[in-house]
């Protein structure tokens, strides 16, 4: 349900360069807004994004959204005391399926309790980490427009395993020479160290064991109207591919955590997971599956960020019985998503296959895009499509900005890694918020930019889930949804970033059709 990946080897080698115009307007950037002494130094006043939001959702949209009106609000540095907690159970490439509990000091300090478990549902706990260090928060993110690049220094980590069938399938995976797991050094529910300053990391890489998702940093406030808060903690995303996982850098977000004072309610996860421990873990209640239906129309419950710097927002409509769907795109250069840079609206047919044997609750698709179309959302972006040869990309010479043009004749778009026709291999899983309304969870993209084109590259993880807007007799159409209208200044910089974020994210990966 995607567009062709950009994976060609002359888009990575052209990425340097626009890298290269990508930090030399980070440069400005932060010579502008930075109040602190050096380029390389965070802003040391709080520095607040000022994200007042008034979200413009459809008629059919509005009675869930309207009453949740708020203002974002997003301090860079982030303010990370406190504890922080996951609010369902997560899932990770591979699969994994855990629940975190972070907890910050003052002096820089930090505990993570990672909690894993043997299903979906994190209802069989099969073991849990302790994890202690600390945190230096470094500068504002030269990649990752609106993050905090830090930097985290582990002191120990222990393990906690919670049954003997756990116990064994650890033993399948670790070395005989990490603290005697193969021999039976280890008890469950007691603590058994797996590193500490004085010992290698060769046991925590064989558990691909990584904290480099503390290594990208944001937090954000939602201010409501009624006057409470939630406070949301965005750490660095999860490489998709296994191998890579422990020595990749974050260039965008996992699902947040959310603070254990401030947090949506009710949230019954929340509070389980906050009590939890090392020796007891939170053992979630038991959730019926939803039925899959798709019949209808989803959005982004936010602005969304992709690694290698990308923002959008996603609209999807489905019509089952056509086996039809249509997907709508639009594409920005900031965190807030108030900067469009191009819409891009994707259509074809897609066929559901069996439920997932790795994901319990999902269900396998294959979809097809047959029709891509393009709008240019500003003089830059148009004026980059206006300079693909003939043939390439659209009707050479004619973009204009706030006209879509077809990309069907052409086969796609080669500057923006589009190729028609294309098929993907897909995951899908849907379930209910904590106020009973459905969520779409749709597979993760691969963090190196390239296609699902194959069974065997099918996603074993989820992007942000998307809320139904509306459902039953809706049809594939070409209207949209008016996303997020955000008064924020516009300036030479700003257009600058634009073109940077667009041709720089296209020509590494295809995140023009991701969902």
């Amino acid at each position: 349900m995607k567009c062709a990946e950009a994976g060609s080897m002359s888009n990575r080698h052209f990425s340097h360069l626009l890298r290269g115009v990508w930090l030399l307007w980070l440069w400005q950037a932060v010579s502008v807004v930075g109040t602190g002494s050096k380029l390389w130094e965070v802003p040391t006043g709080p520095f607040t994004s000022n994200l007042s939001e008034s979200l413009q959702w459809e008629p059919r949209c509005q009675h869930q959204r309207l009453q949740d009106s708020v203002r974002i609000t997003a301090d860079v540095p982030p303010r990370l005391d406190g504890t922080w907690v996951s609010t369902r159970c997560e899932v990770r490439p591979g699969p994994e399926f855990l629940t975190r509990s972070y907890t910050f000091h003052p002096s820089r300090h930090f505990q993570a309790l990672q909690h894993y478990y043997t299903d979906s549902g994190c209802e069989d706990p099969a073991y849990s980490l302790i994890i202690r260090g600390r945190i230096r928060l470094r500068q504002a993110s030269w990649i990752t427009r609106g993050g905090t690049e830090a930097e985290h220094h582990l002191s120990k980590v222990g393990i906690v395993v919670h049954s003997l069938a756990a116990k064994q399938r650890l033993a399948s995976r670790l070395p005989p020479t990490c603290v005697g797991l193969r021999l039976g050094g280890v008890v469950p529910g007691k603590m058994q160290e797996l590193y500490n300053t004085r010992a290698g990391r060769g046991c925590l890489a064989a558990l691909g064991f990584s904290m480099m998702e503390m290594d990208l940093v944001r937090v954000e406030t939602q201010h409501h109207n009624h006057g409470g808060k939630v406070q949301e903690l965005f750490l660095g995303d999860i490489h998709t591919d296994w191998t890579q996982r422990t020595q990749y850098r974050p260039t965008g977000y996992q699902q947040p955590l959310q603070n254990a004072m401030h947090h949506i309610h009710p949230c019954p996860v929340c509070a389980l997971v906050y009590r939890s421990s090392e020796q007891r873990p939170p053992v979630l209640p038991h959730r019926p599956a939803a039925p899959l239906a798709l019949d209808g129309r989803w959005v982004s419950r936010g602005c969304e960020t992709r690694p290698t710097v990308l923002f959008l927002t996603r609209d999807f409509t489905f019509a089952p019985d056509q086996h039809a769907w249509e997907g709508l795109y639009r594409h920005y250069s900031d965190p807030a998503c108030s900067q469009p840079t191009f819409s891009l609206r994707a259509s074809g047919h897609y066929a559901q296959g069996n439920p997932s044997v790795k994901l319990s609750g999902a269900s396998e698709f294959v979809f097809k895009v047959t029709q891509v179309r393009v709008t240019a959302m500003d003089e830059p972006t148009a004026k980059l499509l206006n300079g693909t040869r003939r043939g390439k990309c659209g009707r050479a010479g004619g973009w204009e900005v706030g006209v879509e043009q077809d990309l069907t004749p052409t086969d796609g778009c080669t500057v923006l890694g589009i190729k028609l026709p294309h098929k993907e291999y897909e995951l899908f899983k849907t379930e209910l918020d904590h106020r009973k309304h459905p969520l779409l969870f749709v597979g993760e993209r691969p963090t190196d930019g390239s296609s699902p084109d194959r069974p065997t590259k099918r996603p074993t993880s989820f992007q942000a889930p998307m809320m139904l807007c509306s459902g039953g007799g809706t049809q594939p159409s070409r209207s949209g949804f008016n996303s997020r209208q955000v008064q924020l200044a516009t300036s030479g910089t700003v257009r600058l970033a634009q073109l940077a974020l667009l041709v720089f994210g296209s020509a590494l990966c295809s995140w023009l059709c991701v969902y």
